[in-house]
């Protein structure tokens, strides 16, 4: 009797503190943290207005509503005993703009109580020197190549020797980034920096618009700044990339008052916005921000669910005209002349799985991509398909198709990037082959996964890059 007494004391204490923290995680909560933060990224943005805002994805995206561009560096690639250099996410547009600007800022977020994630801490001040490294060794082929070419002045050999002394290669890094974990990013300094090298990367353009070596600074809520003091960007002999943190980094729960409503506040609250957006995007949030935020904690969730369900019939009546997205076929790239090389445009045709109609509710498609006979949908839809004569199921999860041929039906376990890095690259392969094997018969092909918006998109990208010509033409990998 007593032991009954006291579990169900204690699932009533684990009930409690489940249901305290859920309130405290609310999604009102959550898009007030928001603005509240976006107070402050706007802030150090007008101390430098001249240099472009740049979101890291996703969660940065969050904390402003005008950037001028994105980024994706992952926090992972920047953990203790995980260090990495990604050449899948080379990031050279934000080196370009970066040189193109002579700067940016970059605003990225954490809730794991640190002033600064890891992809701030890190993976950039990484990312920033291996690309520098990279750009040196560019500069001293060119130099040893131009060395040998007649008519070469001594100004100028002696002006290419200054600019590469001067080119900062060292790794920058925060102060609290411990000397033992720096020591291990620069002995594998050398081994990324050839990886960027092989990695088929141009980074010829750099040379000419990078004209200052790349260096990461970081700013936070806590980080003090004399406003008549604050240095123009042109007047560092380096090309500053500011890493803004956006939210506080307290550890014990805040309490603060909008208006006439309270709110508890989130660190990094724009983080992982599968688990708390309920179909919220960063766009939809600001353009209804002020609308959303009055609405007090009561009214929040109904109003989210109302502009989300409103954009999307919104955007199920556009969808009347087809969208379309152009591809590029590398297995051609090298064997046709220029005037064949423009991109061809598919039209996505969204059918029902069950009666052919076209619909215009976004959860109940099968997408065509143009004549390639190759479609695309989630695993529910792929279930009950019957207007396709093989599948690719790229889901964790198995199920029997209504096929008439059950060899027709391949399932590769792809897991999510988050889970496994590789997984999908490790199956590519695979999926390419069995592709092939069904479209050279003239079959349909329908391409699943969970979402059918995810790693089935990938993968028909892999297929139509690798079996279609530029003119979106099928063309056997077999064939010579």
């Amino acid at each position: 009797m007593m032991n009954t007494m006291g579990d169900e004391r204690i699932l009533s204490i684990y009930k409690a503190s489940r249901s305290i923290k859920k309130r405290e995680n609310s999604l009102y909560n959550a898009l007030c943290s928001i603005f509240d933060d976006s107070v402050f990224v706007a802030e150090i943005a007008q101390l430098w207005p001249e240099l472009p805002l740049v979101a890291n994805l996703r969660c940065g995206l969050w904390y402003s509503k005008r950037f001028h561009h994105n980024c994706y560096f992952k926090s992972t690639d920047g953990h203790t005993n995980n260090l990495s250099f990604n050449t899948s996410r080379l990031n050279l547009h934000l080196a370009l703009l970066a040189g193109q600007k002579g700067g940016c800022i970059i605003v990225d977020s954490t809730r794991k109580g640190k002033r600064f994630p890891d992809s701030m801490s890190k993976t950039i001040p990484i990312w920033a020197c291996v690309m520098n490294r990279a750009i040196s060794n560019h500069k001293n082929r060119m130099r040893g190549s131009v060395s040998v070419v007649e008519g070469t002045t001594n100004n100028h050999k002696e002006n290419t020797e200054q600019d590469l002394l001067s080119w900062d290669c060292s790794l920058h890094l925060p102060l609290w980034v411990p000397p033992a974990e720096r020591m291990a990013i620069e002995n594998h300094l050398e081994e990324w920096t050839k990886q960027l090298e092989t990695s088929g990367a141009d980074i010829t353009p750099l040379l000419s618009i990078l004209k200052k070596p790349l260096r990461p600074l970081w700013i936070s809520q806590k980080s003090v700044i004399w406003l008549n003091e604050v240095p123009d960007h042109e007047s560092w002999d380096f090309t500053p990339l500011i890493l803004v943190s956006a939210s506080s980094s307290n550890g014990y729960l805040q309490q603060r008052t909008a208006s006439e409503f309270s709110w508890n506040y989130i660190p990094g609250a724009g983080d992982d916005e599968e688990s708390w957006a309920r179909g919220l995007s960063p766009t939809l949030f600001w353009n209804n921000a002020i609308e959303l935020i009055s609405s007090g904690p009561d009214q929040c969730n109904q109003k989210v669910a109302d502009i989300v369900e409103k954009d999307r019939v919104y955007r199920a009546q556009r969808g009347h005209n087809a969208p379309q997205i152009s591809i590029k076929s590398l297995k051609s790239f090298g064997n046709i002349d220029n005037s064949h090389s423009e991109e061809i445009l598919l039209d996505l045709k969204s059918t029902d799985t069950r009666s052919g109609e076209n619909l215009s509710r976004d959860d109940s498609k099968v997408c065509w991509l143009g004549s390639s006979n190759i479609a695309v949908c989630s695993t529910q839809l792929a279930v009950n398909a019957f207007d396709v004569d093989s599948i690719l199921n790229c889901d964790q999860e198995a199920f029997s198709a209504c096929l008439k041929d059950q060899e027709a039906c391949m399932h590769l376990p792809i897991v999510n990037s988050k889970f496994d890095r590789f997984s999908l690259l490790r199956n590519l392969p695979s999926a390419v082959s069995f592709a092939n094997s069904q479209l050279e018969k003239g079959k349909k092909l329908l391409v699943c996964c969970n979402t059918g918006e995810d790693i089935s998109i990938c993968v028909c990208l892999a297929i139509l890059t690798s079996l279609f010509t530029v003119e979106g033409k099928y063309n056997s990998i077999f064939e010579k």
